[in-house]
């Protein structure tokens, strides 16, 4: 923190993201400057204010602004109080390239639903074990910024191969503790990534990554239950590490795996039966 201003950065392994960068500025104005990928931008407090191509353009909390790659820009405070922001660095795969010139004339979206799938995007790159999630996350939004950017021809829908669901809850369930990418997952079953959420999440009411943190959930229960240590659960049911097992652990059950395992804590009891 320094006179009021604050950042941090990292690289996830996410596919499709190069870098996070979160800032809190008061007073810091960017020279113009290029980057070779695309910026997808939150304000969530003040305002930015940046010329994109000779014109002038601003940042309130409710836009997403998308900035494509090789098109110079700069960026100050619009109030006094400055601004904080998040920023997603996209590569240039994430976007077709045809698309560059949309979002120079109109980079700043007015759409609540992609501003609050992007926020939810950077709490899931919080997480190194989250990384799935945010696989699953970034995909909707990509598809939701082309339709931005491109005009859509209507067009009847194609018929999906049957099972696509079924298929990836196996695969899922197979990969329980190594894991599997979005892209992978797609690739394997021969379709597209959104697609392949959307058929899963109809199919069973709830979304890939949160089936597969269930199921790692469950094996943790009954290893936990049968004495095993919980740092040894963490890495033989796939979670990234102890304090992620901790942080989901407590988010479902309600108490630590070793208050869990332990019988200590008072909120825990013996599993109800299963209904089905």
């Amino acid at each position: 923190m320094v006179n009021g201003q604050r950042v941090s950065a990292w690289r996830p392994r996410v596919p499709g993201i190069v870098e996070v960068f979160h800032a809190r500025f008061t007073a810091h104005a960017y020279p113009m400057h290029v980057h070779d990928v695309w910026t997808l931008l939150i304000v969530d407090d003040g305002a930015v204010r940046y010329d994109l191509d000779r014109r002038e353009h601003g940042t309130p909390g409710d836009t997403v602004s998308l900035l494509p790659p090789q098109v110079p820009h700069n960026g100050s405070p619009a109030t006094s109080r400055g601004f904080r922001k998040r920023v997603l660095y996209l590569a240039p795969t994430q976007l077709d390239a045809r698309l560059i010139g949309a979002a120079v004339d109109a980079p700043d979206l007015v759409d609540p639903l992609l501003r609050r799938r992007v926020g939810q995007l950077h709490t899931a790159l919080a997480e190194p074990g989250d990384a799935f999630e945010a696989q699953c996350r970034l995909a909707f939004i990509s598809e939701r910024l082309d339709a931005h950017l491109r005009p859509r021809v209507p067009t009847r829908a194609r018929a999906q191969a049957p099972g696509v669901a079924a298929a990836l809850r196996e695969l899922l369930d197979e990969r329980l503790v190594e894991g599997v990418t979005l892209d992978e997952a797609a690739g394997l079953l021969y379709a597209h990534p959104t697609h392949l959420v959307r058929a899963f999440s109809r199919a069973y009411g709830i979304s890939p990554h949160q089936y597969l943190t269930a199921r790692r959930l469950e094996r943790a229960r009954r290893l936990l239950l049968d004495g095993m240590p919980p740092g040894e659960v963490a890495a033989a049911t796939g979670f990234h590490d102890q304090p992620h097992l901790n942080r989901s652990f407590k988010r479902l059950v309600g108490t630590t795996p070793g208050r869990f395992a332990s019988g200590d804590d008072e909120q825990t009891g013996p599993l109800p039966e299963r209904t089905s």
